[in-house]
């Protein structure tokens, strides 16, 4: 078999364990100690397949169950390979297709209006039912911030508002607006905080509709509201700007168009705040099962792309942080509850989505284990002397809100 030999030369960590069509047992067993697994290949189709675009057949054939995993897990599969992808990429098909991928990327990220809106209806208008069976009870779809390894998932995803707020410098009465505003949970959350006047924009009817509810039942919406529009046709201008988990939707020929939209919408001491997965290694290409089944049109920048586009339009950068593996315990938690959830997201969908989506959750969460996947928070102003000279202010805010808000709970 044509894929064991391939194996054989590229897989340096762990053991794999491939079972053919004919019953024949192929064993790769590295030099260094890993995961051990053994995958059942179900027709000759797959062994080829494996061959011309591993990336995206693989994940295909397991939705498929034409891959049956019969030793180890689906986590213990994913984590071997992807310790061992540096391996695959590194050889001559491997280097092809990754030229390939960055040569078509700015084809496949191009996110005009109208487009960004169905590429973004593509994965956030299903159904609310699902994302309340594996998120946190504000549905916070992005990564979480966590303080320590025994916080849960409400706890390090409430750090991740109060961290985010923190860095915006609100002070009461202050225009915010919220791009990619989600299920409305940040957005409501910094008006609650500060009694400021917050809008948010997103292209998922299903989110706005959410939002514009949560928003009257709370009370809030006359200083709340949630728009179904694409932040290039809101006017301004606005004190505050934030961003969690949309910009991975731009593609980078957007790049200049949206950080000159936002220099546009903020005032002359404005701040903005984005946050989004990136990749600590030169510019590439998404993973092309992700683009297809999950993200059409997504892309996670290199840092270098993203600053030459702020570069370019003029505005400070005042901040970066970068958050490494906080993603990865994000992913494992929602993966955790996914599974505790699996025969209710099964009645929802079918067993192929379910396989689909177990699939997403942990290669994302090792793609930030084992590969090059980080979340950046970069803060943002037209001007130099819009946030202190330090980072102090953050913390202190933290400490101080932390302890308001646990009076409040008393």
């Amino acid at each position: 078999m044509l894929i064991a030999g391939l194996l054989r030369r590229l897989v340096h960590e762990g053991t794999l364990t491939v079972v053919d069509v004919g019953g024949r047992r192929h064993v790769v067993a590295g030099d260094r100690p890993g995961p051990r697994a053994t995958v059942r290949l179900t027709d000759r189709r797959v062994e080829r397949q494996l061959l011309t675009n591993p990336k995206l057949h693989f994940g295909e054939a397991y939705m498929d169950g034409r891959i049956v995993i019969e030793e180890g897990s689906l986590e213990d599969v994913v984590d071997l390979l992807t310790r061992n992808i540096a391996e695959i990429e590194g050889g001559t098909h491997g280097r092809f297709r990754q030229w390939l991928g960055k040569a078509l990327h700015f084809v496949l990220t191009h996110n005009p209006v109208g487009k960004a809106q169905k590429n973004v209806a593509h994965h956030y208008d299903l159904s609310g039912r699902l994302y309340d069976l594996f998120l946190d009870r504000d549905r916070q779809y992005s990564c979480a911030y966590f303080a320590t390894d025994n916080d849960s998932l409400e706890v390090a995803q409430h750090n991740k508002k109060l961290h985010l707020a923190a860095k915006l410098l609100l002070e009461p009465g202050q225009r915010l607006l919220d791009i990619g505003s989600g299920w409305g949970g940040l957005g409501l959350y910094l008006a609650k905080l500060e009694k400021i006047d917050v809008t948010g924009v997103t292209l998922s009817t299903e989110q706005q509709k959410v939002s514009a509810m949560r928003a009257a039942d709370e009370g809030l919406a006359d200083r709340v509201r949630f728009h179904l529009r694409d932040y290039r046709e809101q006017p301004g201008p606005f004190d505050r700007i934030v961003s969690v988990g949309m910009f991975e939707h731009v593609g980078p020929g957007h790049y200049r168009e949206f950080f000159a939209k936002a220099k546009e919408l903020l005032t002359e001491d404005g701040v903005m705040l984005l946050h989004s997965i990136g990749r600590m290694e030169p510019p590439g290409s998404t993973n092309p099962w992700l683009r297809k089944y999950i993200f059409p049109g997504g892309y996670t920048p290199a840092l270098s792309e993203v600053l030459r586009a702020v570069e370019d339009v003029g505005l400070w950068v005042t901040d970066i942080e970068i958050l490494r593996l906080h993603y990865a315990k994000t992913l494992h938690e929602w993966h955790r509850r996914f599974l505790q959830n699996r025969d209710r997201i099964r009645a929802l969908y079918d067993e192929r989505f379910c396989r689909m989506w177990e699939y997403y959750l942990i290669g994302c969460e090792y793609a930030f284990r084992n590969l090059n996947q980080m979340v950046f928070q970069m803060q943002l102003a037209r001007r130099q002397d819009a946030t202190p000279l330090t980072r102090d202010y953050i913390g202190d805010y933290e400490r101080r809100n932390a302890a308001k808000i646990a009076l409040a709970a008393q």
